[in-house]
């Protein structure tokens, strides 16, 4: 291991502030020296919690969108098949925009600051084209296609931006900001299942695009990547054991051996299998978003037990993000993520079988368990990606993988209602099952590129 001091005073920094760049075993460069606050003039944990609340001015879009279909269907005079292919459009094209946004990133085109504003306007216009548009062709494109790129900046910037800042201990920051984007849509669940109908869905509809514009703004106006190969100065980047959480972490998750440009992740073979793993999970998750709460109408729950259930899902799933991303910290990022998929498959199992026996106590439980698989999976994906290819073109790669949820969208919602409707919803929800645990044997292949050992394989 090397240590090498170089000159500095001409970059990001404050004035005056000095870095030094040390190289380890295997030529993987750090650049150490500047603090958090020489950069940001604020602690980086301000580019934790501001990301964080964005993610949940957000997340209305997606996880209280089921709550709304019954309104938005009377309303518009849409199907049922109509509502879900906008939720699948817009679910397609959230996922889409991460790769190339990230890449625009890296490349110092778009700014994560100016990437976060443009969605924020994006979202505003998703919501107006959801309130205003009748014809089914419009709301798609105003919803899906516009309301989903902008969905898709933000909560790519935040994700991204998170790992960088923390590349010490990145599970539990990443699973914090990205369970934001569930159990923020707590509120809306209940607003749209209790206080949403069509005398007044166009008022509440622009004023939820509105809420998301000011909110998403506010945060943006103080994001800013570190510069690349940043690490904290406070922390030895070559110390991989120690007491410390941090060192603990780095020992069960150590770094990328390098930094992989996205072709070269792509050829070790870890990044598709991957981004399989991703289609298959998000698939599942998806799908129970889509249709949990119609399920639960079917089989004879009130609107309190199919709220609720709702809304069960989306505070486990925000809050199982932030736990399971702090116990990869502890255990480790592969066995972690093989764990909640193979709960969200068991849940689909549950859901059916509550719903069989025309338990409101089983249903809610095995909601709790779908939610907190269906949610808990995607901090693990996002900081198992710069794990295994490195921080600087993070927002590339995964923005490959993320980009699974293009299919995982089409499956889960469009496909998942000509499921239901060719074999009801018990046998929709067996092959969800199955799908998760397809899933979990993909995952279980994940080795870290270029390590060998056990470590490496966490």
């Amino acid at each position: 291991m090397t240590a090498e001091p170089i000159a500095a005073g001409n970059t990001a920094s404050a004035p005056g502030t000095r870095y030094r760049e040390i190289t380890d075993e295997n030529g993987r460069v750090y650049r150490v020296g500047e603090t958090d606050r020489d950069i940001l003039g604020h602690s980086r944990r301000l580019m934790v919690y501001l990301p964080w609340v964005a993610m949940m001015a957000i997340s209305v879009s997606e996880y209280a969108y089921g709550s709304a279909e019954d309104t938005l269907s009377s309303a518009h005079g849409w199907t049922q098949s109509n509502t879900f292919w906008i939720l699948s459009v817009w679910v397609f094209f959230q996922a889409g925009i991460a790769f190339p946004a990230g890449w625009l990133r890296e490349k110092g085109i778009l700014t994560a600051k100016r990437a976060t504003m443009t969605g924020a306007f994006m979202c505003l216009l998703g919501f107006l084209a959801l309130s205003h548009f009748s014809n089914v062709w419009l709301a798609i494109l105003g919803f899906g296609v516009v309301g989903g790129l902008g969905s898709g900046l933000v909560y790519a910037t935040c994700i991204n931006m998170v790992g960088k800042w923390f590349p010490e201990r990145k599970g539990g920051k990443t699973g914090f900001v990205n369970g934001g984007f569930a159990y923020g849509s707590l509120p809306f669940i209940f607003i749209f299942n209790y206080g949403f109908d069509t005398s007044n869905y166009h008022r509440v509809l622009d004023m939820i695009g509105a809420y998301v514009l000011v909110v998403v703004l506010v945060c943006a106006f103080f994001f800013r990547d570190p510069p690349k190969n940043w690490w904290p100065a406070e922390f030895d980047p070559l110390a991989k054991t120690g007491s410390g959480k941090s060192g603990r972490s780095l020992a069960k998750n150590p770094p990328a051996v390098r930094q992989f440009t996205p072709k070269e992740a792509i050829r070790t073979g870890m990044l598709p299998l991957m981004w399989l793993s991703l289609v298959l999970t998000a698939g599942v998750s998806i799908f129970g978003i889509s249709f949990q709460v119609d399920f639960a109408k079917e089989v004879g729950f009130g609107p309190l037990v199919a709220a609720s259930s709702m809304g069960v899902m989306a505070v486990i799933n925000g809050v199982g993000r932030a736990v399971v991303g702090w116990l990869s910290d502890i255990l480790g990022r592969k066995p972690s993520l093989v764990f909640v998929i193979v709960v969200l498959g068991l849940a689909q199992f549950g859901v059916v079988w509550a719903g069989d026996v025309h338990s409101e106590w089983l249903f809610l439980f095995f909601a709790f368990l779908s939610g907190f698989g269906g949610g808990a999976f995607y901090p693990m994906f996002a900081a198992l990606t710069p794990d295994y290819f490195g921080e600087n073109y993070n927002a590339t790669n995964y923005g490959l993988v993320y980009s699974g949820k293009l299919v995982s969208g089409l499956f889960g919602g469009g496909l998942g209602s000509m499921v239901v409707a060719a074999w009801g919803y018990n046998g929709a929800y067996a092959l969800a099952g199955g799908v998760s645990m397809v899933a979990a044997a993909v995952a279980l292949l994940l080795r870290q590129p270029g390590r060998e050992g056990g470590a490496a394989a966490q």
